[in-house]
């Protein structure tokens, strides 16, 4: 018999007026799982997101959280969830270890509680010696792994995480990376949004694929990518675009190269050369007067799966 779901939505819509952001998506996340909801800005993650966490209730549809029903048992699940919006939401104007000890005691949790969680969270994000620091001067990254541990003062049976490292730079998404794998591994279930394809490939257990409202694709980062993409892709960069439009009319078509290509994408800035063998493909561009500025050969991605639905990149 299936484990319950921690989460689980069917048919679940989202309508602002005469608009429809989520548009009767089903999902269901498991205990101990780390679920995505991958595709681009507007696509309806963060909607889903505010009403898994009780913040916007649903248009039409089911669902249940933590066997609750949102609509009904908002408090309650609120109390056992912990939540990182998009934007930060931290109170800029209290040191780090206050921003921890003052939401804990939204919670009703005792003073001393609060201290030895505050005191083990700060060391676990890294955070420990800025602990007297106001948070404003801090670094991006230093604000988003504190609003990550201010999320876990409760210790919440499922963190829900929209765009967790939108704005990061390399270093600090690693770093956060790392510490979300860490929570993973503890048993921590964790829901969240992403608009980067390598977040997702590193981060999640199973995903879904949102686009226009809609969940296009399911399944683990590697079901979805044995199942709708190649093994290899060859990225092509012109200097003109005239040779980008020149290029595309000789690889065109199943025999472009010799049939080697399953598809052929142009994007604004290369062209996209989805194949099995990615070396061999390369070879027949010289035979087909093909002379691109610059050549890449590398694994299909979940970006890449989402180009293949949608016809579109995830940066559009």
């Amino acid at each position: 018999m299936p484990e319950e779901a921690l989460v689980e939505g069917n048919a679940l819509v989202k309508r602002f007026g005469d608009f429809t952001a989520v548009d009767g998506i089903d999902f269901r996340v498991a205990p101990g799982e780390a679920f995505g909801f991958l595709g681009p800005n507007g696509a309806g993650k963060s909607s889903t997101m505010r009403m898994i966490g009780c913040v916007s209730p649903r248009s039409a549809g089911d669902l249940t959280v933590l066997g609750m029903d949102p609509a009904r048992d908002g408090p309650a699940i609120r109390a056992r969830v912990g939540s990182v919006p998009q934007e930060d939401n931290l109170d800029t104007e209290l040191t780090v270890w206050d921003n921890l000890v003052i939401y804990g005691r939204y919670f009703g949790l005792r003073r001393a509680v609060i201290r030895e969680r505050a005191d083990e969270l700060l060391r676990f994000f890294q955070l420990h010696e800025r602990r007297g620091d106001k948070v404003d001067p801090l670094s991006g990254g230093m604000k988003r792994r504190l609003a990550v541990a201010r999320a876990l003062v409760n210790e919440p049976e499922l963190v829900l995480l929209d765009e967790p490292t939108t704005g990061l730079d390399p270093q600090a998404r690693h770093l956060l990376w790392e510490r979300l794998y860490q929570l993973k591994r503890q048993g921590v279930t964790l829901v969240l949004t992403t608009h980067y394809m390598d977040e997702a490939e590193q981060l999640c257990d199973r995903l879904v694929i949102m686009d226009g409202g809609s969940i296009v694709a399911e399944g683990t980062p590697r079901e979805l990518i044995a199942a709708h993409a190649t093994r290899e892709v060859v990225e092509l960069r012109f200097a003109a675009r005239a040779a980008h439009e020149v290029a595309l009319t000789r690889l065109d078509g199943p025999e472009g190269l010799d049939g080697l290509a399953r598809r052929v994408e142009s994007l604004a800035d290369r062209v996209i050369i989805y194949t099995d063998d990615g070396d061999a493909t390369v070879a027949c561009f010289a035979e087909r007067g093909v002379g691109p500025e610059s050549v890449l050969v590398r694994r299909a991605s979940l970006e890449d799966v989402f180009l293949l639905l949608t016809g579109r990149s995830l940066v559009d």
